[in-house]
């Protein structure tokens, strides 16, 4: 397609897409309006949202939630059991226990351990996606913009501790790009409507390296015209997935790691699935949990746990390998994302802060399944060579401080030629009775994913929830009253351990960098692990002070030969302290 054939489409849809707005007010989605007592509000949302934001409440140990797994009889079955401890599977325990449903879920190694873990960290809408909308005529993927866009808005309001908007600068060395992608992303910003983050701008060259540094100023023999920066969110995602299930364990579902489903049971009568086979891997013991319906929602491994309940089910996704890089911080900004929207194979690479670091990475490459992706030479060497021509700074393989593989499971299109083509929308799936399969989509879409799972688990099993779904406004564990400036709080109220350069740990200052990880990383339980910290140094100087007073008695006996009182209740209050710093 010609430059001026997609200036035009371009054109064309901007109009429409302004003109909808205008005829809207504004708001431009194609998502249906849902009643507010199905999505928040309401006696049931404030029941649950008391249970997450209590600062009393404690969630059940591991050995508390497998013994409701256990005690799941024929006889007392669960209502929902989720296979798969991802994004998607602990968003799916979440929505079907704040629905009043008896839920559990079991997860094969980690919480997050697998692609949850292994993103590119960004909450969005997908630029490329729309453009291939625009220039494709393709409706579907329009849709999925448009929903995505409303998600991430969610994403963010959910864990506020744990998601931000991020500014992504998208380099321009030709007026013509200029003029596109500064239309292209008011497009974006349109298409985003009320849930805009900030609306998107050109910043000329000299502005440009002020903003990011190690741009160049030159890319094959062009000179920098300037860049279009927009705004999409990045989110710490085996955080947010954590807090997802740690969420799902307060509101009252049992979520289990390191628990396997190594076969399902089959009610002999009708051949529906009714439960499932575990074994814990910690201790090597199986049991039996039994459930009225089955949610899969294992990622890229979902077929085969729908292998296990029939041997000859067709594949559903086709398994597409996410690599990135971690580099120092010194290749991008605090605060700025790059966007490299042109390489050798057409894919996108993107350059991000990340946790005083820079991750770069690229996504849609073939791939096959395994446990512990890694990832290859040549990807890594791709990224380097797609970055080190949009910067000053010289790429070096040595700057790669680690690299990770993760695997996308998308939803299979059998006439597409390359997973790059291939949507991010999701599919629901019961293939086998008594099993609900949810597979594809994206990171950003995984609440309204498990909704849809959920409802159809709700229909499969004949379920009879108290109330409709309440994720769309509930806030994750720690986000509820969070704000910016609470690390403040942290700084001046409590003290950090140290260690000196003899080696002694000392309590110290809470400087303002510990101060923050804590308050991004744990939003309003953050008080909960300073007080920690806070009890052991307390306890340290109370072991300090027994010493002190030990002493003093000693010299009392030795140099002025008065009577000296029992050492053993010193030494059994020794004992006694540091078996609770320990």
């Amino acid at each position: 397609m010609s430059s001026a054939t997609r200036f035009r489409r371009l054109s064309a849809a901007v109009a429409i897409v302004t003109a909808t707005a205008a005829a809207t007010g504004g708001a431009i989605l194609f998502s249906p309006k849902i009643a507010t007592n199905d999505r928040g509000g309401g006696p049931a949302f404030d029941s649950v949202g008391q249970k997450i934001a209590d600062p009393r409440a404690v969630i059940p140990s591991r050995a508390a939630q497998e013994s409701v797994l256990t005690g799941a009889s024929a006889s007392n079955p669960l209502d929902v059991l989720v296979i798969g401890g991802g994004a998607t599977g602990c968003g799916v325990a979440l929505d079907a226990v704040t629905r009043g449903l008896r839920v559990g879920l079991v997860e094969r190694e980690d919480f997050s351990s697998g692609t949850s873990s292994r993103s590119t960290k960004l909450i969005h809408g997908g630029v490329r996606y729309l453009e291939k909308a625009v220039f494709n005529l393709d409706y579907g993927q329009l849709k999925l913009v448009f929903h995505a866009l409303e998600e991430r808005k969610q994403v963010i309001d959910h864990a506020p501790h744990l998601c931000h908007a991020l500014p992504c600068m998208t380099p321009c060395f030709d007026w013509f790009e200029v003029v596109y992608y500064w239309m292209g992303l008011k497009l974006y910003d349109l298409v985003a409507g009320p849930r805009l983050l900030h609306l998107s701008r050109y910043y000329s060259a000299q502005e440009s390296l002020e903003l990011f540094p190690t741009l160049a100023k030159k890319g094959k023999d062009r000179s920098l015209r300037g860049t279009v920066v927009y705004y999409d969110g990045q989110m710490n995602d085996s955080r947010v997935n954590v807090a997802l299930a740690c969420t799902a364990a307060l509101a009252g579902a049992a979520v289990v790691n390191h628990a396997e489903v190594v076969s399902f049971i089959k009610d002999e009568a009708n051949e529906r699935i009714i439960g499932a086979r575990i074994r814990d891997n910690l201790s090597g013991k199986e049991f039996d949990a039994y459930a009225k319906v089955v949610v899969n929602a294992a990622g890229p491994f979902c077929d085969s746990v729908r292998k296990m309940a029939k041997n000859d089910a067709l594949p559903m996704i086709c398994p597409s390998s996410g690599v990135h890089i971690v580099l120092p911080d010194y290749y991008s900004p605090e605060g700025m994302g790059l966007i490299v929207p042109k390489t050798k194979d057409g894919r996108v690479v993107f350059m991000l802060p990340w946790l005083g670091r820079t991750v770069a990475g690229t996504t849609d490459s073939n791939t096959d399944i395994t446990l512990l992706p890694e990832p290859h030479e040549d990807e890594i060497q791709f990224i380097l060579d797609a970055i080190s021509d949009y910067l000053s700074v010289k790429v070096r393989r040595i700057d790669v401080l680690s690299a990770w593989s993760g695997i996308r499971p998308l939803a299979i299109d059998p006439s597409a030629k390359s997973t790059e083509s291939i949507s991010r929308d999701h599919v629901v799936c019961e293939d086998y009775p008594g099993l609900v399969t949810i597979t594809g989509g994206k990171w950003t879409t995984y609440r309204s994913m498990a909704e849809d799972a959920v409802d159809a688990a709700i229909k499969s099993g004949k379920l009879s929830p108290t109330n409709g779904c309440l994720t769309q406004n509930l806030r994750l564990i720690g986000g509820d009253g969070w704000e910016p400036s609470s690390f403040t709080v942290l700084a001046q109220q409590y003290v950090r351990m140290k260690r000196t350069s003899g080696g002694k740990v000392v309590p110290g200052v809470m400087d303002t960098t510990s101060a923050k990880h804590l308050s991004h990383a744990y939003g309003t339980w953050a008080e909960r692990v300073a007080a920690i910290a806070q009890v052991q140094h307390w306890l340290l100087v109370t072991l300090a002070l027994l010493h002190l007073h030990l002493f003093w008695s000693h010299f009392q006996q030795t140099m002025l030969l008065l009577p000296f009182p029992s050492e053993k209740v010193f030494v059994r209050l020794e004992i006694l302290i540091l078996f609770i710093i320990l």
